[in-house]
């Protein structure tokens, strides 16, 4: 029960109102993907992706050190791009790495465009103090 709402019913003064029956509206196209695959390499598009985004992450889902990365950055009002990697895929970045396997380097974290490493390069950047100055640069963060 509502104390102090007082509903009355309104008649139309104007008698009843008719207005035409609404146009439909066909639904908006799907989004189309800026990656072209019949021109565009796997590699290609790897190093577009990384030079285009401030923070790439390539990781994989099952990587208590990939969510470790992830929740530094997010704590540092960094939202990366994560690339999230099943197995084929880490062993096929390794041409991407410099023949490192990605299973070893995992996550592998690009900021600014240029390859940062993985977790411990990461963290020793983050206790020099040198990881926010790193992320402005590149423009991942505004401290």
């Amino acid at each position: 029960m509502m104390h102090g709402l007082r509903c009355e019913r309104l008649s139309d003064p104007i008698g009843s109102l008719r207005l035409p029956a609404a146009a439909t509206v066909p639904p908006p196209p799907p989004p189309t993907l800026s990656i072209n695959i019949a021109v565009e390499s796997p590699d290609k598009r790897v190093w577009r992706l990384i030079s285009e985004n401030p923070v790439v992450i390539f990781s994989r889902a099952a990587c208590c050190l990939c969510h470790v990365v992830k929740r530094l950055l997010a704590t540092l009002g960094v939202h990366p791009t994560v690339v999230e990697l099943d197995d084929k895929e880490a062993e096929a970045a390794t041409v991407l790495f410099g023949g490192v396997p990605l299973g070893q380097m995992a996550p592998a974290v690009f900021i600014g465009g240029s390859l940062v490493g993985g977790v411990e390069s990461l963290m020793a950047l983050h206790l020099s103090g040198q990881l926010v100055p790193k992320l402005s640069e590149a423009g991942a963060a505004w401290m």
